[in-house]
């Protein structure tokens, strides 16, 4: 499965190309993706897209490299933009994201 299978091609498109350097938003890229409106199962789904490794969490070196998860040619994020955003999925603290049933990756998802 890709991830244009779970999103629009188009919606990924200019959600990558909005972001220049040190300027990513995580809140807004996932609502310009679509993953706002999915369901807990969809968001599964993409979780375990960007997941690479396959142990059920996405840790910190995954995380800098999530935009390529959405589109092979995207930019790496700053080790800036890699905290922010770990630090907004990372809720028990233990440095890497994890996925309970697809449910705290979508809670993660909504409330940002």
């Amino acid at each position: 499965m890709s991830m244009t299978d779970l999103l629009n091609a188009e919606d990924i498109k200019k959600a990558v190309g909005a972001f220049t350097a040190d300027s990513f938003d995580h809140k807004k890229f996932f609502q310009m993706v679509g993953l706002k409106k999915k369901s807990a199962d969809d968001v599964k789904k993409v979780f375990h897209i960007l997941d690479k490794d396959k142990s059920g969490f996405i840790e910190e070196d995954e995380l800098g490299f999530i935009l390529k998860g959405f589109s092979p040619d995207a930019r790496d994020l700053s080790a800036k933009e890699t905290k922010m955003l770990m630090a907004a999925g990372d809720k028990d603290g233990d440095g890497k994201i994890g996925v309970d049933g697809g449910l705290v990756y979508h809670k993660m998802i909504l409330s940002i």
